[in-house]
């Protein structure tokens, strides 16, 4: 009675060990497969994140485009009106500066102004009788150069704004472009971060189940190492414990004996099906954590 008892007490914690280890491989299998979808759907949405930020800034992106090409002109303007500013003031060599002060006198505005200015000195000392005086022709002698200078300091004043408008021009095309960059270059990275950090969460799941069934695996062993011996053949007769089954004969009871395997392996066995055997010697079968056993000497 003892080896019985003994024999029927490994033989449960065998069939317990075997079901803790399914129950833990499947166990480990569904969160390891549902964290895998979550981060294989939080990948999908941060790549669709991504994907509706790009769209997003298209517009923009089309419009600083446009932008950009009507900015142009007045940057690339700024460099000659600096060249210019610099030749006025003599920067660029007498020479330079000679051409450019040439260059007002000879324009049709300067020329034009200067006939409208003389034309009144002269009106208004004709009408005075100071035609011939000397104020006059003082006047008329320090009109033009003063005309002259006016001219070349309201030039380089409109130089200098068109310089400004320039440097100003190019500055902002660089911060629109630096700041588009950066959108997309922000919006890239927390996307990649976002998936680099699924991916991981991908390995850490598929990690942890491995890990998960090498341990129901080992503790199984162990199990089966503590009853070895005991003769559990003799007990769990099971058809949910046997595999690879192979009829072999009837017995003149009319019960079928069979080839198999338990699931737990341990080398091809003889023997019957305890579901049968309760149809004809319920008396020799029992019940052992929901798993059907069968007294073999009651039969």
């Amino acid at each position: 009675m003892p080896d019985v008892l003994t024999g029927a007490l490994g033989a449960v914690s065998a069939v317990t060990g075997i079901l803790g280890r399914n129950s833990q491989n499947q166990a480990a299998a569904q969160a390891s497969d549902a964290q895998k979808e979550s981060s294989q759907q939080s990948i999908a949405e941060s790549r669709r994140q991504f994907d509706a930020i790009q769209e997003l800034f298209k517009p923009y992106i089309a419009a600083g485009t446009q932008g950009i090409q009507g900015l142009q002109p007045y940057g690339e303007a700024g460099a000659p009106a600096l060249a210019q500013q610099q030749a006025l003031l003599g920067l660029s060599g007498t020479d330079a500066q000679a051409q450019a002060i040439a260059g007002i006198e000879s324009s049709p505005l300067y020329q034009a102004q200067v006939r409208q200015g003389e034309n009144a000195l002269l009106q208004n000392a004709s009408a005075t009788g100071g035609l011939r005086g000397g104020n006059v022709q003082a006047a008329l002698a320090q009109f033009r150069p003063q005309m002259l200078q006016n001219q070349i300091d309201l030039q380089y004043n409109r130089l200098g704004g068109m310089t400004s408008l320039g440097s100003n021009t190019l500055s902002n095309l660089a911060q629109l472009g630096q700041a588009s960059a950066a959108g997309q270059g922000t919006a890239g990275l927390k996307t990649a971060e976002a998936i680099n950090t699924q991916f991981g969460n991908i390995g850490t799941a598929q990690a942890g189940r491995a890990i998960a069934e090498q341990k129901a695996q080992s503790q199984f062993q162990q199990g089966l190492a503590g009853i070895a011996g005991q003769g559990i053949e003799k007990f769990f007769s099971d058809v949910r414990l046997k595999r690879n089954i192979k009829r072999l004969g009837t017995r003149p009871d009319g019960l079928n004996v069979y080839e198999y395997e338990y699931i737990w392996g341990g080398g091809r066995q003889i023997g019957l099906m305890a579901q049968e055997v309760n149809a004809v010697y319920p008396h020799a079968v029992g019940v052992v954590d929901g798993y059907l056993t069968v007294n073999y000497s009651q039969v």
